[in-house]
């Protein structure tokens, strides 16, 4: 057994590599560094709790350990830069559910020694409800992002109402087992959360994906915290705050990217399929102006000032490193490159930064939004990849808009725009994009790592 003394000085340790590791992540130089900083300070915790307690069984925490590892180690090897946001929509959940089932476990062990407080039994019940809400919410999130699901908004009739009244009625059962200690009414209590998770979520369209899965990031520390309250584990109280601080700050900044209020995200119905718009290009009712990689090439190689707009098609067609590619082949002939980022471009808060970070684009190329949306103006070509709602003008010139005053990349400000989509399908809150539609865009259809890959070949046939 160690001292007292001698663990809370080991999770002082831990706490304080926590901080560390987690400011080390503000840069892309120093990221994987802050990672292992953090991974180690979690381990070192792990280990001295485990070596606390004489009463856990080691052979089931070493078959947790590797199958957990296993799982881990699988997922980070194969699942795509593009799946990114399902993969953390599914940790968020399952730390929810950890959170939940541990804080269960605790609830019926104190109830069996007799040793149930009002302290202990709160802690337990807001764990639970909190974990339980984060675990199926992060689930329909998943399915939205994995698309197994419809992305728009699933809404039911007097929603918000009855949402809140189905937490009334579990945060009345929980007062409930606190005043009878009824561990009946925890299945019951368990059973309203899983619910209250999956009708929350459900109303929420893809494009408030980036705040949810930041939101549900938040829930997942609270309900750790929590847990670690009834258990009285105090380097878990502490990674939990964290989590839940941290998780609060990222979705404050998604929502004022996108000039939204969190009870506006959360009470859902935005991202409803309003357009008319078809995905068929020769049934297209707008007039709108194609162009080849050829003439792109042509228009890049007596370009002066370039910037590039990535968003979540260029995820999707796995661009990153062709874009890489042509970016080195323009500021070989003199072309000077930026990448312009939206806080909410991808599917979740920093999607764009890791992808182009993976193609090893430097990163003092990456400008946000407001260090490069006065650049625009200046900016010979403007090159659109994927990136939709982040980029439609609505958002400042149409007061009926549904994302009106949401801040956008001034890309209508460039002298040329060329926008590579597969089709004139909309973003996904559903609105038709006005830049698409300017005398000065042209759209270059087809995947976007092949029109990439064509552009280069044009230019290195020149």
């Amino acid at each position: 057994m160690i001292t007292p003394n001698s663990i809370t000085l080991i999770y002082i340790i831990s706490s304080v590599l926590f901080v560390i590791g987690m400011k080390r992540l503000n840069s892309p130089k120093t990221a994987r560094s802050g990672n292992l900083i953090s991974s180690s300070a979690m381990f070192i915790a792990i280990l001295v709790t485990i070596l606390d307690n004489s009463t856990l069984k080691i052979s089931w925490i070493i078959i947790g350990l590797i199958i957990g590892s296993t799982i881990g180690i699988s997922m980070a090897k194969l699942v795509k830069m593009t799946a990114m946001p399902q993969m953390v929509a599914l940790f968020n959940g399952f730390g929810g559910l950890a959170s939940a089932l541990v804080s269960s476990q605790e609830f019926t062990r104190i109830i069996n020694i007799d040793n149930f407080s009002l302290y202990s039994g709160t802690t337990i019940i807001i764990s639970i409800i909190v974990g339980t809400i984060t675990f199926t919410g992060s689930i329909i999130a998943f399915l939205k992002l994995q698309e197994l699901i419809t992305t728009n908004p699933i809404l039911i009739p007097l929603r918000n109402i009855f949402n809140l009244f189905l937490l009334l009625v579990t945060i009345a059962i929980g007062v409930l087992i606190l005043l009878t200690g009824n561990h009946v009414l925890l299945y019951y209590l368990i059973a309203l959360g899983l619910i209250l998770g999956i009708l929350i979520v459900i109303p929420i369209g893809g494009a408030d994906m980036p705040v949810v899965i930041a939101l549900l990031n938040s829930y997942s520390g609270i309900a750790a915290a929590f847990a670690g309250f009834a258990l009285n584990n105090t380097i878990l109280i502490i990674c939990g705050s964290l989590v839940g601080a941290s998780g609060l700050i990222l979705t404050k900044i998604m929502t004022k990217a996108m000039n939204r209020s969190m009870i506006n995200v959360i009470t859902g119905g935005f991202g409803q399929k309003k357009s008319s718009t078809t995905n068929n290009i020769s049934e297209h009712s707008k007039s709108f102006k194609s162009i080849d990689t050829q003439d792109t090439s042509i228009l890049l190689e007596y370009s002066e000032n370039i910037i590039i707009v990535p968003g979540y098609g260029l995820a999707v067609a796995q661009a990153q490193h062709s874009i890489k590619d042509l970016s080195d082949l323009l500021e070989s002939k003199g072309c000077n490159i930026k990448y312009a980022i939206h806080p909410v471009a991808g599917r979740m808060p920093g999607h764009m930064n890791v992808l182009l970070a993976e193609a090893n684009i430097p990163y003092d190329q990456l400008y946000d939004l407001d260090q490069i949306n006065d650049q625009f103006i200046t900016s010979d070509v403007a090159i659109v990849i994927g990136a939709n709602d982040v980029t439609n003008p609505e958002a400042r010139n149409n007061e009926n808009s549904p994302i009106y005053g949401m801040p956008i990349l001034n890309v209508d400000k460039a002298k040329n725009i060329i926008v590579l989509k597969r089709s004139m399908s909309t973003g996904f809150s559903g609105i038709d994009n006005e830049l698409f539609y300017l005398e000065k865009t042209s759209m270059l259809f087809g995947d976007a790592k092949d029109s990439l890959e064509a552009i280069s070949k044009e230019l290195k046939s020149d």
